[in-house]
């Protein structure tokens, strides 16, 4: 974000330390009702029931406040800002864009829409808000709008550009009857578009009564005062965590479904002697021809330290002062990060989890205890007919996350806030019938804390015929242990498993066709270990094994426990752990110092 944080002294402030506190609680609060209306009003799925949405709350220069649990916010106003210059904005303006390329990655992907409201009081202008969700479809190639299949931006649907969408609460119907007709499910995208509407009005009354309630001047203070302390906060931390010196780690995904690939993702960190922070992505390998491109805004890897380091505490909010704790961001056009226009996007949410799983890598070479990597969640689309309806079903999978320093990774997450599918709702909704769901056993890295594990979900189709679209990375580049941890373990996807017509489909791939009565098998991957394998007490790799999560076989093999007649067989674990393998401080596969 290029506005600047206002630094005040402690004599100058306006907002005393307990005002601060109610501010910072009320525009939390604020930010959470608005994500309830929608959650409440949404008519798709994948908003609904994924809850694939965020809201955010800015100051008056467009500057984030207060934000969702999501690293991956970019300068969401200032691509508006481009073509709307904030002085000549009115009380009951609404502004909506999706256009990623325009936004610098503000947006990373065509289906997310933005709305960004100003706020005034008194006509003063305040503050800022805005809703951002997942919409189902918007066009483009296939139902849904992504595809492993697409090659340029152009077959993901419409591109919105900045666009006033209500002046001075007059609604522009025209440009909405635009973006409906180019939807397969217009009543979808009409309900989506008044959920999210509804949503930023109720941030513009909630934010016009915070400022009525505590004065412009102390809400603007406020809000500076939560800038520096999260800003602050993250930055003394990076100290901690970061010695004078430079820091690499590098990440890979398996290809992009086009036959191309691995794909490495190369991040160095650098504090310099004068204390600056900068991050370098330029080595980051060339821009995929399929859709794997993650159009990443500079601010996105500030904001993803940010929330980590702020570590869920409640007296912090996530704000644009994560992404003010680093110096510089560097940024190679033509590369996976910044690819050049029209690239494609749409599957860009697997590259953005490796992304993440470097971040967390390059705090690891540092001598930090942040998660191993865990897998990127899975995608599929199933699309078809049922008594002559088309349907849609997009599905998300909970994967396995990394082990942290003090615990096990967590089990079956999808991403952050967001959540799997109900089976009630599934089978209700669309035309499959759900076999099975449940923890895929072994997945999870074995370490002294163990990797989370990924899902396994079986789906009887009972459409006449339709065709599945997957997305599923870490199959030959499985998720990264950590300090002598080891890999999670992979995912897969099948079709009739265990019949003579089994067949195995390409983890990044579309147009698979299935017929009634198949059966649909995916198998998430799961996190990677930390700490050695053998250091895990029996204790709990037996609660793991009566739990589903391990294997008799695994427990010996990895753990080094024997397990008998459901108890941990004493004498067979001293054997088993006599000769304690060698480790290194990573393991993908195999144990190494370095990951290339």
């Amino acid at each position: 974000m290029d506005q600047a944080v206002p630094a005040m002294p402690l004599a100058g402030r306006l907002c005393d330390p307990v005002t601060l506190e109610i501010v910072r609680g009320a525009i939390r609060a604020a930010q959470a009702e608005m994500e309830a209306l929608i959650e409440r009003t949404a008519m798709s799925a994948f908003i609904r029931e994924k809850k694939d949405f965020y809201t955010a709350l800015f100051d008056a220069n467009g500057v984030m406040a207060v934000g969702a649990n999501v690293p991956i916010f970019g300068d969401v106003a200032g691509p508006v800002f481009q073509h709307f210059p904030p002085d000549e904005m009115v009380d009951g303006d609404l502004y909506w864009y999706n256009d990623c390329y325009g936004s610098r990655g503000a947006v990373s992907h065509s289906n997310d829409q933005v709305f960004l409201a100003p706020v005034f009081l008194h006509g003063e202008r305040v503050a800022f808000v805005m809703g951002w969700a997942h919409f189902a479809d918007i066009g483009g190639l296939r139902p849904g709008s992504i595809s492993p299949d697409a090659t340029d931006i152009f077959q993901e649907g419409i591109i919105v550009p900045p666009t006033k969408l209500i002046a001075a609460g007059v609604t522009n119907t025209a440009t909405l009857n635009i973006f409906y007709r180019n939807s397969r499910y217009p009543r979808i995208a009409q309900g989506d578009t008044r959920a999210l509407m509804a949503s930023v009005e109720l941030g513009v009354t909630r934010m016009r009564e915070i400022a009525a309630r505590f004065g412009a001047a102390v809400l603007t203070d406020a809000l500076a005062q939560l800038f520096a302390r999260t800003r602050d906060t993250v930055r003394a931390r990076l100290r901690e965590t970061f010695a004078v010196g430079t820091y690499r780690f590098t990440d890979r995904i398996d290809g992009d479904g086009h036959g191309n690939g691995p794909f490495r993702l190369r991040f160095a960190l650098t504090r310099t002697e004068d204390d600056r922070f900068i991050l370098d992505a330029t080595e980051t390998d060339d821009q995929s021809p399929g859709p794997v491109n993650f159009l990443m805004n500079p601010d996105v890897p500030g904001m993803a330290l940010g929330l980590y380091f702020l570590g869920g505490d409640p007296n912090q909010v996530v704000n644009a002062g994560g992404p003010r704790s680093l110096d510089e961001v560097l940024l190679r056009e033509g590369s996976l990060l910044q690819p050049r226009f029209p690239a494609a996007l749409g599957m860009r949410g697997l590259t953005m989890m490796r992304m993440l799983a470097t971040l967390n890598g390059l705090v690891s070479v540092a001598g930090g205890e942040a998660p191993a990597a865990h897998a990127a969640y899975v995608i599929m689309l199933l699309r078809g007919t049922v008594n002559g309806k088309p349907f849609l079903m997009s599905d998300g999978l909970g994967v396995g996350y990394g082990a942290r320093g003090f615990a096990d990774g967590i089990d079956g997450v999808y991403f952050v806030a967001q959540e799997n599918y109900p089976v009630e709702f599934l089978e209700l909704e669309y035309p499959i019938r759900l076999r099975a769901y449940a923890l895929n056993r072994d997945s999870g890295g074995p370490g002294r804390f163990r990797g989370g594990c990924g899902i396994i979900r079986e789906y009887e189709v009972l459409a006449d015929e339709a065709v599945l679209a997957v997305r599923l990375d870490g199959v030959e580049n499985p998720p990264w242990g950590a300090a002598g941890g080891m890999s999670g373990g992979p995912g897969r996807v099948l079709v009739n498993p265990g019949t003579p017509g089994e067949r195995l489909l390409r983890p990044l791939s579309d147009g698979n066709r299935l017929v009634r009565g198949d059966i649909l098998r995916i198998e998430t991957g799961g996190g990677g270990g930390r700490g050695h394998p053998h250091d895990r007490p029996p204790e709990a790799v037996l609660t793991d094994v009566l739990g589903g999560l391990v294997s008799v076989e695994a427990a010996a093999t990895h753990y080094g426990v024997a397990i008998r007649d459901g108890a941990v067989d004493a004498a067979g674990t001293e054997a088993l752990r006599a000769t304690r393998p060698a480790t290194m401080e990573f393991h993908r596969g195999a144990y190494a110092h370095v990951l290339d």
